[in-house]
């Protein structure tokens, strides 16, 4: 099996590819993380890479002026869309994707969602060519303050939660994201609650729970996500049998 070059844009050393770098290793992917945050530089195009991957990060989708390679990942995920290029995003990425494409970011006026919460998939998401491979997944990790507000036009909405916010989506045929961290276990999870502790104490919010709740469902979370690194590996080859 040839391995695949997949672009894995990592954005802070506590957002690592996690999970998701090791099934994608296991599924015959070469995984080329860029860690612009320490001076990688980011490709203008896409034609070294069958696929791309936007991980998490604390910023938000508008802080190019703090964090410039922000404008650069916006426009390979318009590269990606113009020329099929499997890709997703995850949680900032989602929401940078979003943005990249027309849709617009804006704080949760509920508040913080973290832990491992449920998923509300449509009945369209088990027909997606990607994340079909996990709509029977019944929770996943969730950690942010963002959402995507404004999904860009043609969006194909897949998961929602009760109260209607964004959870997963195709945002053009090749581009899809997620508002969940798919990729993160109890040891990544670990260092974003050391981080949320004293604004979580302010309110009233255990993050030590939290952790303990993402340990307990390790394995669940790994047995209902793992199918969505080889459904990504089987598009990205499908990509380059296709050039």
């Amino acid at each position: 099996m040839n391995a695949l070059p997949v672009l894995v844009v990592e954005h802070e050393a506590q957002c690592p590819p996690g999970w998701m770098g090791q099934w994608f290793d296991e599924e015959g992917c070469a995984v080329d993380v860029r860690r612009p945050y320490r001076g990688d530089e980011l490709p203008e195009q896409l034609d070294d890479h069958r696929s791309m991957v936007v991980l998490g990060g604390s910023m938000d989708a508008y802080s190019d002026e703090r964090h410039p390679w922000l404008r650069g990942v916006k426009h390979l995920v318009r590269v990606a869309a113009q020329s099929h290029v499997p890709t997703l995003g995850i949680c900032l990425g989602h929401q940078l994707a979003a943005v990249a494409l027309g849709g617009a970011v804006q704080a949760n006026p509920r508040g913080q969602q973290i832990g491992v919460l449920e998923l509300g998939w449509s009945p369209k998401a088990v027909h997606d060519p990607l994340l079909g491979a996990v709509a029977a997944a019944r929770v996943a990790v969730q950690w942010n303050n963002d959402l995507v507000v404004v999904p860009p036009v043609g969006t194909e909405i897949l998961a929602r939660t009760p109260a209607g916010e964004l959870q997963a989506a195709r945002f053009a045929p090749t581009v899809w994201g997620v508002q969940s961290h798919p990729e993160a276990g109890e040891e990544i999870v670990s260092a974003w609650a050391a981080n949320d502790r004293d604004s979580a104490a302010e309110r009233g919010v255990d993050v030590a729970a939290y952790v303990a709740d993402v340990a307990s469902a390790r394995e669940e979370l790994v047995s209902s996500w793992r199918p969505l690194a080889a459904r990504f590996a089987t598009l990205s080859r499908e990509v380059a049998r296709a050039w």
